[in-house]
């Protein structure tokens, strides 16, 4: 069956499925913010692949106060002063327990996680509180389920008082049996954070043992220099700690209450890109679906080495007994992802199987768990290819009749569309608003028109070459609308500053854009999840 087209994706999604409010404030709370998808940056989980923070600057939407223009590159503001088209999608979770819920555990944002484990005695507390030097690390809560150990650290300096960040690198801080072995890896929470305590999760592999132990090489951790906004003044620190710890944790019960079942769904898109659906886990924090990713030759050819780096799935799930339609990993406003994403990038490598294992565990505020009938339906993915496209462009063909300006240039370009209806010359500053006014004695060209984008222009390099051979870099400005129907950007105020390019140059020149992150939708692939005879923990 082909995948539901876009105009009926969105429509589906406002109007036939429609859930009912539920009552718990916290997940309320989180509705709100759905579709405002924040990560952690990289200071304080410097393990976070930049091209996830790329995904969240694109998706969220954020306007920088200040930025930095870069020539030759783009850049875009977002504007998102109106209200998403559509309501929030209101939780489906299960009616989550009224049980006291620690202080470090709210001000991580794990509220929820907690009320759907500590019931199941899947909540432990190692006691961990190692001072030295007056400075204390504190872990007192760890989660845990067959999926996913999250483990939650508080740092405080002398007498309590706050200090500089501590950065526990996730390197040195590790899940092995008993020999030594690794059992665990490194996965990546995509909600917020709390600057006060730091969380980690690992995600586990598929063989584990009745008891794993969690050991942090922490030692020698150099206090930062502490700055006084008051005084403006740096007071240096040469303080260093030993904040090593290590702790074991039972897993027979975590083992119990989790259900999993093996895959065998194979696709590969007319592009290239081939996935392999491997296996369904159900715990009572969430479902999650795991898969390998590798390229044919004729797509790895147009890839660079770290394309596994940005590559990103869209898709969405649909559960017809709940009224479910949950949409992932998409530029669309009301698009979510998943709760932990993992990346296994160690098998990529041509002396191995060139996969990339990927998971995404879904929270059961968004996927109910218990649902008997889940569909996974692929929408389409973005990956980095590098490909270049260009157009003559001939200025002196650019003509006003009446107030109508004919187009000077119009350019179609990997499902994007460009319609230039005008040029000046500007001179060039570091500054977002530009004069108005005709400058053109040692202004740079600026061709002003709208664009309509399917692909994420940031990150697409764009030059113009003039006939005696020379480059000239162009940045890339304008304003983003929010999505039209067909998933589109809108760009009103589209400018190419053709830096150095003056009057004198001439009116002929070759426009050069090498795209960087594509948007495939030509796909045609989706998959029953497995079902269950019995999920223990509702027993």
């Amino acid at each position: 069956m082909k995948p539901i087209s876009r105009d009926e994706d969105r429509m589906w999604e406002e109007h036939l499925y429609q859930e009912e409010p539920d009552a718990d404030f916290t997940l309320k709370v989180m509705q709100k913010l759905d579709g405002v998808s924040m990560e952690s940056g990289e200071d304080e989980h410097p393990f976070v692949k930049k091209s996830i923070r790329a995904h969240w600057m694109r998706r969220t939407g954020v306007a920088a106060a200040a930025v930095v223009i870069l020539a030759g590159g783009a850049w875009f503001a977002f504007d998102h002063t109106t209200e998403p088209a559509q309501p929030l999608v209101n939780a489906v979770d299960q009616r989550l327990p009224e049980i006291p819920v620690p202080e470090e555990i709210r001000s991580a944002y794990l509220t929820d996680d907690y009320k759907r484990l500590k019931p199941l005695d899947l909540v432990i507390n190692p006691n961990i509180q190692i001072v030295d030097q007056g400075y204390t690390l504190k872990i007192s809560d760890v989660l845990v389920d067959r999926s996913q150990i999250i483990i939650i650290t508080e740092k405080s300096g002398p007498k309590g008082s706050t200090i500089p960040a501590v950065y526990l690198d996730a390197g040195r801080i590790h899940v092995t049996d008993e020999k030594g072995n690794s059992v665990a890896s490194v996965a990546v929470d995509t909600r917020l954070s709390s600057g006060k305590y730091q969380r980690f999760v690992f995600q586990l592999n598929d063989d584990i043992p009745d008891h794993v132990f969690v050991r942090g090489e922490l030692s020698y951790l150099k206090i930062p220099d502490y700055y006084n906004a008051a005084t403006g003044k740096i007071t240096a620190s040469n303080t260093t700690v030993d904040w090593s710890f290590q702790f074991n944790i039972d897993m027979t019960n975590a083992k119990l209450m989790a259900v999993g079942a093996p895959i065998n769904n194979t696709y590969t898109t007319p592009e290239g890109l081939k996935l392999d659906m491997t296996q369904l886990v159900r715990t009572p924090n969430g479902t999650r679906l795991d898969m390998n990713i590798s390229l044919e030759d004729q797509l790895r050819a147009k890839v660079g080495e770290n394309w596994a780096d940005d590559m990103d799935l869209m898709y969405h799930i649909e559960i017809p007994e709940t009224n479910e339609y949950r949409i992932f990993n998409e530029n669309r406003p009301n698009a979510r992802q998943a709760k932990f994403r993992f990346r296994d990038m160690s098998r990529l490598s041509e002396d191995n199987d060139g996969q990339m294992r990927l998971s995404e565990t879904w929270d059961p505020a968004y996927v109910t768990v218990d649902a008997k009938k889940i569909r996974f339906v692929l929408d389409g993915y973005t990956i980095p290819v590098r490909e270049e496209k260009s157009v003559e462009v001939d200025l002196e063909k650019m003509r006003k009749d009446a107030e109508f300006y004919t187009y000077v240039l119009q350019l179609e370009q990997f499902g994007d569309e460009i319609l230039f209806s005008k040029y000046n010359y500007w001179p060039v500053q570091q500054s977002l608003k530009l004069p108005e006014g005709n400058f053109e004695g040692n202004s740079s060209l600026v061709l002003e028109g709208v664009g309509t984008f399917q692909n994420d222009i940031n990150g697409d390099q764009w030059v113009a070459i003039d006939h005696e051979g020379r480059e000239y870099p162009v940045e890339v400005m304008g304003t983003t609308d929010q999505p039209n129907k067909n998933e589109e950007y809108i760009v009103g105020d589209l400018r190419l500053i053709i830096h150095g390019f003056k009057k004198e140059n001439g009116t002929k020149f070759t426009l050069k854009r090498t795209a960087v992150n594509r948007e495939y939708r030509d796909v045609n692939w989706e998959v029953n999840l497995p079902s269950y005879d019995s999920l223990p923990w509702l027993k």
